[in-house]
């Protein structure tokens, strides 16, 4: 009997193990309600998640905003936890929906919160709060200057929309620009168009390939010259497939990127990858650092990198005695239609979560509020390429001084920063954003993994042929399962965990059998003795 009660009692203490795993997470908040008031005696601890590459001057914006916005609400504590990547913000919000410990504010795109809010009430829905009378943007009870809903641009604030619900506001605005060595265009006997064309690059990329008799390119005079590097090959695909009308996937899921005209971007991916024309930050490294030491004439990335780029980047990564000197022009990405050009609306968006308590919420709805003031929109923005996403802020006269002083020094007033700021303003109209629902982040990955594996391949020697780009296909979509993407109207489920989640779960649960193993061995080891 005594072994039989051993036995049940470690049982009991594994299968309580279990239940507190699948407990994680399952309890589920009640929707949010907007209370009658907020209480501003009651001391409230707001948790803010931000991405940041270890900008300083980032990190000041952020630091004034706290303490301005504590200023304006002293019973309200804002805690900022920086992180390196959007990534990284992703993987560690769905490990603590499990557990209920997520942040009260983070920063994020709303490919991520659409797996968010496969989690009941996880996410707070914004319509409501963004009209009440007394807390929506710029209420009556607000104590700062906020911006009212009319004053958001309103095609950055459509991209909060995940079905007909606004889960996010937007932090910043940015887009894909392409970064000129303009001295070596015209040393090859090109001008530079003010809308670029894919031909274009491709043929001013294969004419800088010419080489001397010493085996050094002409146009640099270095044994190193990779023309066109593209940062982001998701965004690439993505564009490309949008400028030429084709497929990419439904608003509700369906996968339409494996098409033909996929099949023929990729074909001339590869043929330019095989001359040396074309290559990817992911093989070859940052787009800035070739640009800067004159390895590189053309440089795709966001125009939040801007000030990484050109001779007097004061971001750079080049050791200044390899900085080549050569002027810097900033155009969009390039097109298949110069009458008709797409590009991509990207950077970072706001999300609140839910919590048991609906005045931290309504705190961390105020300080949501405040980073969207003119204070914090204005100051932010001018660290890099970004643009303010209100009309109040980039119709204030302390904004337009700041655009208008391009060049004044190569930090503030950097020229390459604010040519890239300007040229998305004139080009708002033409932007647009990717379908965002649960699976969105998986597909978005495949398409630059398309470009990506399609650029090794061709490295490695091999035949990118219509067989290969079958396989191609039928691999990408194995590996981010893009069959098993399912989207429903008016609701977003997720199949599984993350796997990190999934690993860190799998192994305490190994750890408990190995625990309950050991001890029923010690124990009849015991017995017998």
């Amino acid at each position: 009997m005594r072994i039989f009660k051993g036995l049940f009692v470690l049982i009991l203490v594994f299968l309580s193990a279990i239940s507190l795993f699948a407990c994680h997470g399952a309890e589920e908040t009640l929707a949010f309600e907007i209370p009658n008031g907020f209480d501003t005696e009651k001391e409230y601890k707001v948790v803010f998640w931000a991405k940041n590459e270890n900008n300083s001057s980032q990190r000041e914006v952020y630091e004034k905003a706290i303490s301005d916005f504590e200023s304006y609400y002293p019973n309200i504590k804002v805690t900022i936890k920086h992180f390196t990547s959007y990534d990284d913000i992703y993987n560690d919000v769905i490990t603590n929906i499990q557990t209920g410990t997520t942040p009260n504010v983070c920063i994020t795109y709303p490919d991520h919160i659409a797996t968010y809010i496969t989690g009941e009430n996880v996410v707070v829905p914004l319509d409501d709060l963004i009209t009440d009378a007394k807390y929506g943007l710029g209420g009556s009870a607000v104590r700062f200057d906020a911006p009212t809903m009319d004053e958001i641009v309103p095609e950055y604030l459509d991209e909060g929309y995940i079905g007909a619900t606004l889960y996010a506001l937007p932090f910043m605005r940015s887009t894909e620009a392409c970064y000129i060595n303009k001295t070596y265009v015209e040393a090859l006997g090109y001008e530079v168009p003010d809308i670029l064309t894919w031909d274009f690059i491709f043929e001013v990329s294969n004419a800088a390939l010419a080489k001397d008799g010493e085996g050094n390119y002409r146009i640099n005079g270095q044994n190193v010259m990779i023309p066109f590097i593209y940062k982001s090959t998701d965004n690439m695909m993505i564009q490309m497939l949008r400028q030429k009308g084709a497929g990419y996937s439904t608003s509700t899921g369906k996968i339409e990127i494996f098409n033909d005209t996929t099949k023929e971007i990729l074909k001339t991916v590869a043929e330019n990858t095989k001359t040396g024309a074309f290559s990817t930050f992911k093989i070859s490294s940052y787009p800035a650092n070739f640009l800067n030491k004159g390895q590189c004439i053309f440089a795709v990335d966001s125009t939040a990198g801007a000030t990484w780029m050109g001779s007097d980047a004061p971001l750079s990564d080049v050791h200044h005695g390899s900085v080549i000197d050569f002027e810097t022009v900033v155009r969009p990405v390039p097109q298949y239609d110069v009458n008709d050009p797409q590009m991509i609306s990207q950077g970072p968006s706001l999300c609140i979560f839910n919590k048991e308590d609906p005045g931290e919420v309504m705190a961390s709805w105020l300080f949501v509020q405040y980073l969207l003031s003119n204070e914090t929109q204005i100051s932010y923005s001018q660290t890099e390429g970004y643009v303010p996403v209100t009309e109040k802020a980039q119709n204030s006269s302390e904004y337009q001084d700041y655009l208008s002083r391009s060049g004044e020094d190569n930090d503030l007033y950097y020229d390459v920063k604010i040519a890239a700021t300007k040229m998305l303003i004139d080009n708002t109209d033409n932007t647009f954003t990717a379908p965002v629902f649960n699976g969105s982040t998986s597909l978005r990955n495949a398409a630059g993994e398309l470009i990506e594996d399609v650029t090794k391949a061709v490295n490695r020697k091999k035949n990118v042929n219509d067989k290969y780009i079958d396989r191609l296909y039928s691999d990408v979509t194995a590996l981010y399962r893009l069959d098993q993407i399912e989207a429903m109207e008016g609701k977003i489920r997720l199949d599984e965990m993350p796997v990190e989640s999934i690993a860190l779960l799998s192994g305490i649960g190994v750890a408990w059998l190995g625990i309950i193993t050991y001890a029923c061995v010690s124990y009849f080891k015991k017995q017998k003795r």
